[in-house]
């Protein structure tokens, strides 16, 4: 009988380690060296006339969100990661529209929404008319792994981020003087409203995830909702085509289901990621309405808008850093 034992333990240890070692022998497999991630700051009527400060302050904050994703994808970590600590980045970062820094309503208060997806497993989560949120991006995330649900809105929103513990502010938080002098004018030639945030990467393993953040429209209607929280419109990532984060004129990016239909291109027209960019944004939709950024299931990116300028950056495992304002 302890023979007899004895022999049962070894061959569960024996199989123990074959299979351990094939585990890790197929994930190695699976993981390679190669990475690629886009960031943007909105698109739309940016004035090459702007001072060189504020001209060196965008640089510089793209520079630095980008650094933020690239490391964490160069270690090895997941594209989820990268995109919602770069996101996170933005929405502390008051030159962009999210988070501090968000533009004011018509009432004069607040509202903000995000939204992020993995590729993977096409999970989702998102978040509307939050008021008191530090970081929607975050508590997007906590809605995809947290909640059976895609989306939440509003007060609900506010209360589910409250129960779980995220970072919760005033929403005087969100104020900056730059955003209530415009806000004041309702209008503003330098730098118009356009500047919701986003971010696609794709990892060593192949993983793409998407995330993007807004303020919504400058002066926008209380309970007004664009297209950033809104898979498909704003937002959309799937492992066998694409990711994608837009910005812009959120209506025109709802009507026409823009970054699904950049994926749906590519899987059901084999058009490239480049090509299908275009037909939605260049083709699509009328001059001035915004721009996407996007990557391929094998690290090529684009970047597509038909707005003068566009904030953005892209950094990958080749080595490419760089960041652009204008074409």
């Amino acid at each position: 009988m302890k023979k007899n034992s004895s022999l049962k333990i070894f061959i569960a240890v024996l199989s123990f380690i074959f299979l351990n070692n094939l585990f890790i022998t197929t994930n190695a497999q699976n993981k390679t060296n190669k990475f690629t991630i886009v960031i943007h700051g909105g698109a739309g009527f940016i004035s090459k006339d702007i001072p060189d400060s504020t001209k060196k302050a965008y640089i510089n904050s793209l520079k630095i969100a980008l650094t933020i994703g690239k490391n964490i994808l160069a270690e090895g970590g997941k594209s989820i990661d990268a995109v919602e600590q770069v996101i996170r980045y933005m929405e502390d970062n008051p030159n962009f529209n999210s988070g501090k820094g968000a533009v004011f309503t018509a009432n004069g208060t607040h509202e903000l929404d995000a939204s992020i997806m993995d590729g993977k497993d096409l999970s989702t989560g998102a978040v509307a008319g939050v008021t008191i949120i530090k970081h929607p991006i975050t508590l997007a995330r906590k809605v995809k792994e947290k909640t059976k649900h895609v989306l939440l809105v509003g007060p609900g929103a506010d209360q589910f981020g409250k129960k779980i513990g995220v970072e919760i502010v005033d929403n005087h938080y969100f104020d900056t003087p730059r955003r209530l002098q415009n806000w004041k004018k309702r209008h503003n030639k330098k730098i118009n409203k356009h500047g919701t945030v986003g971010c696609v990467a794709i990892d060593m393993y192949g993983n793409i995830s998407a995330g993007t953040s807004t303020g919504g429209l400058s002066d926008k209607m209380y309970g007004r909702v664009g297209d950033s929280p809104l898979v498909n419109a704003g937002t959309y990532a799937n492992n066998k085509t694409c990711g994608v984060s837009a910005t812009g004129i959120g209506e025109l990016f709802i009507r026409n289901t823009v970054a699904f239909n950049i994926s749906a291109l590519m899987e059901y027209k084999g058009l490239t990621l480049k090509q299908a960019a275009d037909e939605m944004i260049l083709k699509r939709l009328k001059p001035g309405s915004g721009g996407i950024i996007a990557v391929d299931k094998g690290g090529s990116y684009v970047f597509s808008f038909n707005t003068p300028g566009m904030f953005r950056g892209v950094a990958n495992s080749k080595g490419l850093f760089e960041v652009k304002i204008w074409e």
